[in-house]
């Protein structure tokens, strides 16, 4: 009877910071919209520039926010395209390879990586970028490879325990089919455990996309400014929205200067719930196919 009450007590309890995480989230959103709803058109955008003319880069846009917009999708694609293949490698490593040791120190590493805050990654991209400056070319200086890179990092640890996860959850009588067959251990990695563990190697990625869209810290330190337009080429300085909305929150001048940090605010949610669709359809694609392979 007393074990029946305390389950009770836990799952009143669980509900309960459910349903308070849940308002709280459509609190910040609706506080957004209201804020930044009025903001939300095309001048927002594209300024006072031809938004076709913008979008097909015949035209720059001085006074809007789609060169942000651009840079922030530009800085997202290279940062995950960076992580996937190391993140993915080293967690098949550790899933697969890694001896006692090993694993339990490179775990310990990923670990302390994970914990580590924005800004010191953005500290060290910078040192990283003064370094090549100095040393190698005065031509590198803060750009959008810089950032890229350093964002990368960031989110490799999501990258490396969600595939370490999702491979060392297949089970037992899986993993040894194919062995038991005559194939190889690469063979068995490629052909077997890693169509199983899609699933849980997209949910690392879509992690990971949250992670760079929204940070500021590192971006700010390793080449974002306020009025570089579209990006030109990888060694080019960015504008990106988390930059945007911290610049414009902390030097607004008038009502409408901070309505436009809103309606960025918004913008930006909207990207990010774009870029999870797109990788939840990704990974429902894969999954079908490798489910359904011949």
């Amino acid at each position: 009877m007393r074990q029946r009450g305390i389950e009770i007590v836990v799952t009143l309890f669980a509900w309960l910071s459910g349903l308070l995480l849940l308002c709280s989230i459509l609190a910040v959103l609706v506080y957004l919209i209201v804020k930044g709803y009025s903001a939300l058109n095309l001048t927002l955008i594209f300024g006072e520039a031809d938004p076709w003319q913008a979008i097909l880069l015949r035209e720059r846009v001085f006074d809007g926010l789609f060169p942000a917009i651009v840079g922030t999708l530009a800085l997202v694609t290279l940062s995950i395209i960076w992580a996937i293949p190391v993140g993915v490698a080293t967690g098949i490593y550790l899933s697969e390879y890694a001896g006692c040791f090993s694993r339990k120190a490179l775990n310990l590493c990923f670990d302390v990586l994970s914990g580590v805050p924005s800004i010191v990654v953005g500290l060290f991209g910078f040192a990283f970028t003064v370094f090549l400056h100095k040393h190698y070319s005065s031509q590198i200086k803060p750009c959008l490879l810089i950032s890229s890179i350093a964002l990368s990092t960031l989110v490799l640890p999501y990258i490396i325990r969600t595939t370490q996860a999702a491979l060392e959850g297949i089970p037992r009588d899986i993993r040894l089919t194919a062995l038991a067959l005559g194939a190889t251990r690469f063979q068995n990695i490629v052909l077997v455990l890693i169509p199983r563990s899609l699933q849980g190697i997209m949910s690392g990625v879509i992690l990971s996309i949250g992670r760079c869209a929204e940070d500021t810290a590192v971006i700010m330190l390793t080449g974002a400014v306020a009025s570089a337009g579209i990006p030109a080429g990888l060694t080019s300085q960015y504008e990106a929205l988390p930059f945007f909305i911290y610049y414009i929150s902390s030097q607004y001048t008038t009502p409408e200067e901070l309505g436009m940090g809103y309606g960025a605010a918004i913008i930006l949610l909207i990207i990010c719930a774009l870029l999870f669709a797109l990788a939840f359809v990704a990974r429902k694609g894969l999954s079908h196919a490798t489910l359904y392979r011949p």
